[in-house]
């Protein structure tokens, strides 16, 4: 008989935990509290990222604004990424939904905290820094097209090196098969190799919240619509080639 009812309350006792529901995340942390986290890490990633052009030594070349930008972005990411994805790109977003990683209604609300976020980090760079400094470098702004005769090696160089910026994001965060604990730093690594082999070719901005914040506060555009184009290509360009052949089962859409 005892084994008997304590047969029946084992049953009961499964019973009941399996109608359990844990519970449902506060719509902060769904919506709000990702846009903020994008918002604090865009401003961050771009303030240290115009600070080290500014105040870039003489004789370190693109080195130290290649290994700024990749340091920040790398941390940044770690810090940040389990609560928004850790993107701070509208480049990376556009990807991220492609693939079916990020919410349709969180698509917009990030690119402006992004854009946001890169004209408070731009802004506090001009602040910190010295004012002939800031004059010297544009306020970090991207002026390495001076002609339009660059404009084609400019727009494919930002293609290509956003496309190698974005694959790393989306194989080594999102995509499961391919997902890796280094992946923050393997983000930033490749920041920081595209800043050292095409810095000088288009200066290597690969995002347009970095090239968005520093033009707005400089007031510098001259060729601005090129770091919107390349980069935002080189989404669609990634989105479609995770999602065709690279991806795995659960992202891919063909071939299954």
């Amino acid at each position: 008989m005892s084994d008997l009812e304590f047969g029946r309350m084992s049953i009961k006792e499964v019973e009941t935990e399996g109608k359990y529901k844990p519970p449902q995340p506060h719509w902060y942390e769904l919506y709000a509290q990702p846009c903020v986290a994008e918002l604090l890490g865009s401003a961050l990633f771009i303030f240290i990222g115009c600070a080290s052009v500014i105040e870039n030594v003489d004789g370190t070349g693109r080195l130290q604004p290649a290994l700024a930008h990749g340091l920040a972005l790398g941390l940044i990411i770690a810090i940040l990424g389990n609560i928004s994805g850790g993107h701070f790109n509208p480049a990376v977003s556009l990807a991220a939904w492609l693939i079916g990683g990020l919410n349709m209604m969180l698509l917009i609300p990030y690119w402006i905290s992004q854009l946001c976020g890169g004209l408070i980090g731009a802004g506090l760079a001009k602040v910190m820094t010295a004012n002939d400094r800031y004059i010297n470098a544009t306020g970090a702004a991207f002026t390495s097209i001076t002609d339009d005769g660059q404009i084609s090696s400019a727009l494919v160089g930002e293609i290509v090196m956003t496309m190698f910026l974005v694959l790393a994001v989306c194989m080594g965060a999102i995509n499961e098969k391919t997902s890796s604990p280094l992946a923050p730093f393997c983000i930033g690594f490749t920041v920081t190799a595209d800043i050292l082999a095409g810095g000088a070719i288009s200066g290597a901005c690969m995002n347009p919240a970095r090239a968005f914040g520093p033009a707005l506060v400089a007031n510098y555009w001259d060729y601005h619509w090129v770091y919107w184009v390349g980069p935002m290509v080189a989404s669609l360009l990634v989105g479609a080639l995770i999602r065709l052949l690279i991806g795995d089962r659960k992202i891919r859409l063909l071939l299954k």
